[in-house]
């Protein structure tokens, strides 16, 4: 009986089931556009509009857990690879984990009964993503990375407080899980961005790397730890105001030295690089915004956490994409000048969410709609100039 061949078997996979990068790029941009088009409607008052949930708990959840979410996991169990030798999941597994992250979409959106249903499948996404992520790490022993499996597990959790908010009728407690989260996809960009912003910048410039200074990142990532643990737990309902905004500001400070260490000013020149440099400056930016919001009533908690999703998520999530997605379909590492326009979008979406709404507060409704305009540009640009990337085989012929 004649074998099947590896290079065989990778022909009867559609391309876009692969690598997970492909399917949870494209579905989880263009989802986003979507979920803030509604929200836009909403706002305005266009559209009648009763998720599950409610508005505010559907427009937090999905933008979290719909659209960050499905990056994370795209490009982790894309990463996975790399780091193991091992081939990560593709054809019929990655199927089911599109499968189920899709259904909960749409059971959430359209509200269907039961809600034990449309909580379990969303619940499930994260587990399953990590348990398929774990399995080469562990097979391998790779220590280094096996911290990503902690944070799904506690993206899970924060998840979870956010459906018990909604079944058990407490608001506080959906609020807390979604805090919970922005906070710990802020940690994973620390991590992340520490890891690659001066790699590529050095390989994009070619020019020496810039070193971690060992007590500048034990104090990053011990601070913005700590951070997030304060809110995971709870502690920042009872820890006094100055005391949360010193600790803030103290965060905010050790990203800022570790942000002009990098150097953006010599990256101007290249969009793939100046990108993911913009959007880790809008972590200290986000941090120092938290700690005036504790401190002053010069703006709100909801304002300053713009900074890091809007601004930190928006920038670097998209950067991050278009990058991925070049590099793993065996091309150049250069984007099209449409994408250059993305990049501009998305950054100028989220100086108009943060500052605009705070500058301008009698406008906020309007600028809240001009920015969500913003990001629907950008990740659409970035949906149809990708559509072809994402679902042909690779350029150079090779598996992925």
């Amino acid at each position: 009986m004649m074998q099947i061949t590896d290079s065989q078997k990778e022909e009867l996979i559609p391309p876009i089931l692969r690598l997970a990068f492909r399917p949870f790029f494209l579905f989880g941009g263009a989802f986003s556009c979507i979920a803030l088009v509604l929200w836009g409607f909403v706002l305005s008052g266009s559209v009648a509009f009763s998720p599950y949930g409610n508005l505010l708990f559907w427009h937090s959840h999905e933008m979290l857990f719909g659209f960050a979410s499905a990056i994370v996991v795209g490009f982790l169990l894309t990463a996975v690879q790399n780091w193991t030798g091992i081939p990560s999941i593709r054809g019929k597994k990655l199927a089911v984990l599109v499968g189920l992250w899709l259904s909960a979409r749409l059971l959430l959106a359209f509200s269907i009964s039961p809600v034990w249903l449309s909580t379990a499948i969303d619940l499930a996404f994260l587990p399953l993503a990590g348990y398929w992520l774990a399995k080469p790490i562990i097979a391998v022993g790779q220590m280094r990375n096996l911290f990503f499996i902690p944070i799904l597990v506690l993206m899970s959790a924060s998840n979870l407080l956010m459906h018990l908010g909604v079944i058990l009728a407490m608001p506080e407690l959906y609020q807390h899980g979604f805090m919970s989260a922005i906070w710990l996809i802020t940690l994973l960009m620390t991590v992340l961005g520490g890891r690659v912003i001066p790699f590529f910048t050095a390989n994009g410039l070619g020019r020496p790397k810039v070193e971690a200074k060992p007590w500048l990142e034990y104090l990053v990532l011990g601070s913005t730890w700590l951070v997030f643990a304060i809110y995971l737990t709870g502690a920042v309902y009872y820890l006094p105001k100055s005391v949360l905004g010193g600790l803030l500001a103290v965060c905010a400070s050790a990203h800022l030295v570790r942000a002009l260490r990098w150097r953006i000013w010599s990256t101007l020149s290249v969009p793939l690089l100046w990108s993911l440099h913009v959007a880790y400056w809008f972590i200290p930016i986000g941090l120092f915004l938290m700690a005036l919001a504790y401190t002053t009533n010069w703006l709100s908690v909801s304002t300053a956490f713009h900074s890091l999703t809007v601004g930190a998520m928006g920038n670097m999530i998209l950067s991050m994409m278009c990058r991925v997605s070049l590099g793993h379909t065996g091309r150049q590492l250069i984007v099209k000048h449409a994408i250059i326009w993305a990049f501009f979008a998305v950054l100028i979406a989220a100086l108009i969410r943060v500052f605009g709404v705070v500058l301008f507060s009698n406008m906020s409704f309007q600028l809240i709609i001009i920015a969500i305009g913003g990001w629907c540009f950008a990740y659409g640009l970035f949906a149809y100039v990708y559509y072809p990337v994402l679902t042909q085989p690779r350029a150079d012929g090779r598996p992925g």
